[in-house]
Parts: structure tokens; C-alpha cells; sequence
């Protein structure tokens, strides 16, 4: 595995930060929270989850490079604000599917994500003991925003040719790229994120 030396696009990372200014993080919060959606930590949602804080999803969405035009699954889209933020980032020509596993937190982030008018991206319930939903051609890009304890293969699988996955095992960011039936994996740097279950 080596250590990531994989700079991000300029142009894509602008493209974050707009989309971060748009999209603001306290649209997306519970309203007790709102007052301190400036301040760059995780926020609690309930039940456990987080709201990540901005620097970690501002990093995650630089290394992950989310084209125009991508199909991008969202594993653990909580408040509905990754899913929200990618489907920014493809534009109404892309895909987003979100996919969380707390029921309400499912429901509450499809009501987020459905004020921000981005119909080519949705939120639904995730399979219970399933991770993941493949498709036809794999996905373009993966973003998991919870820590399994060892890289989940079922999702790599899911990956299209070309596809980056980005996902922090156990404490360390993972980036996963598929190019030619080769699977590259890098790490990039140290961060807390719930577990995955």
C-alpha cells in the first residue's frame, strides 16, 4: 500500500469549495446545532452519527474527484450533506444514491436533500447486512463516510472501471482506484470517523 502522493484537480477542488458555500452545512443540521455549523468538528445528529466535520469532507470530496457526469454512491449519507454536495459536483447529467442505515436519519436526510433541488440525486434506507448497492457497470465513485475495521472488498467490487472509492479504515484514509482491472490503494492521512456497521 503506499503512502498517497495523489493531488487533487484544481479545478475539481474549487469546484468543492463551491459547492461547500452553496451547500451549507447548517441546512443540514438538527436545529439546536445549527449555531455552530462554522465550527470545523463533527456535530451529533442522533442515534450515535455525526455530522463530519467540513475540513474531513472537503478533503474527502478533493481526493475522491467527482467528475461531471459521474455515478457516485454515498455510503452513510446521515444528514443528506455528502449526497447533497456530489450531486453538485455531477451535475444534472449524474447519478447519486445515498444510502443510510438509521431509518429516521434516512428519512430526516432525504427531507434535507429534497429542499435543495437536485433531483438526479436521492437518499434511501440501506439493506440491513448488506453494503453497498452494485449496479449494472459499478459506480464511477464511492464515498463512505464511517470506519470499517479492514477495507470492505464487496465494495471495491462495486467500483467501475476508472472508479475511485474513498474510506477511512479504521483511523486512516483510504483512496482505492480501479485502471485497468488493476486495484491501486493509497493512504491519506489520520481521521475519527464512527463505525461502520
Amino acid at each position: 500500500m503506499d503512502e498517497g502522493s495523489n493531488s487533487p484537480d484544481p479545478a475539481r477542488a474549487a469546484d468543492v469549495v463551491d459547492a461547500m458555500r452553496e451547500l451549507a452545512r447548517e441546512r443540514f443540521l438538527p436545529a439546536e446545532q445549527r449555531a455552530r455549523a462554522h465550527e470545523d468538528r463533527p456535530l451529533p445528529l442522533w442515534h450515535g452519527q455525526t455530522s463530519s466535520q467540513p475540513s474531513t469532507v472537503a478533503a474527502m470530496l478533493r481526493l475522491l474527484q467527482v467528475p461531471v457526469g459521474a455515478r457516485v454512491l454515498d455510503v452513510g449519507s446521515g444528514s443528506g450533506w455528502t449526497t447533497a454536495l456530489l450531486a453538485r459536483l455531477v451535475g444534472p447529467d449524474g447519478v447519486v444514491l445515498g444510502l443510510e442505515l438509521d431509518p429516521e436519519l434516512a428519512v430526516w436526510g432525504a427531507t434535507n436533500l429534497a429542499a435543495c433541488d437536485l433531483p438526479w440525486a436521492r437518499i434511501e434506507p440501506a439493506t440491513p447486512g448488506a453494503l453497498g448497492r452494485p449496479v449494472d457497470g459499478g459506480w464511477d465513485r464511492i464515498l463512505v463516510s464511517a470506519s470499517p475495521r479492514s477495507l470492505p472488498s464487496v465494495l471495491v467490487d462495486q467500483l467501475a472501471e476508472g472508479g475511485r472509492l474513498v474510506i477511512p479504515v479504521r483511523s486512516t484514509m483510504h483512496l482505492v482506484e480501479r485502471t485497468s482491472g488493476q486495484t491501486r490503494i493509497t493512504t491519506h492521512g489520520s481521521y475519527t470517523f464512527v463505525p461502520l456497521r
